[in-house]
């Protein structure tokens, strides 16, 4: 790969993603970074998250709707809310074991596997009981 030069926008967009821990969205990232350089691009920001991942600065979290970004670069899970979108760490152990037994079924050599676990946030289960009922006081 290329040598990439560190520029002041890169430093900016990494910044960015070390202040978060919410697994933040490129937009999220962009208006961020553009709350203190009001002449960035998003494109700019974009490009930058690219690189940043290529050089194992920042982790991208695949999901099915929306990549997200973190700078967290061990190997860990993660868990999303499917009402609020919401995204976190598991505090669960790494199973390189699945790795290795992957690795000789298949002869390939696994750097890393990647899990989503999807459920209901505590908040969002707060949240049921009260559209429930007030449903039932509206029907």
């Amino acid at each position: 790969m290329k040598q990439q030069r560190n520029t002041k926008q890169r430093q900016l967009v990494l910044d960015a993603v070390r202040a978060r821990c919410d697994h933040p969205s490129a937009d999220e990232i962009y208006l961020d970074v553009r709350a203190i350089d009001n002449h960035i691009s998003r494109g700019t920001v974009y490009r930058n998250l690219k690189i940043l991942v290529k050089q194992g600065k920042v982790l991208r979290v695949k999901l099915p709707n929306i990549d997200r970004f973190e700078a967290q670069l061990d190997k860990h899970y993660h868990i999303l809310c499917i009402k609020c979108g919401s995204v976190y760490d598991i505090p669960f152990p790494y199973h390189e074991n699945m790795d290795k037994q992957v690795a000789e079924i298949t002869g390939y050599t696994i750097e890393r596997h990647r899990a989503i676990f999807e459920g209901v946030c505590p908040e969002c289960q707060q949240e049921e009981p009260n559209q429930k009922n007030s449903q039932s006081t509206t029907d």
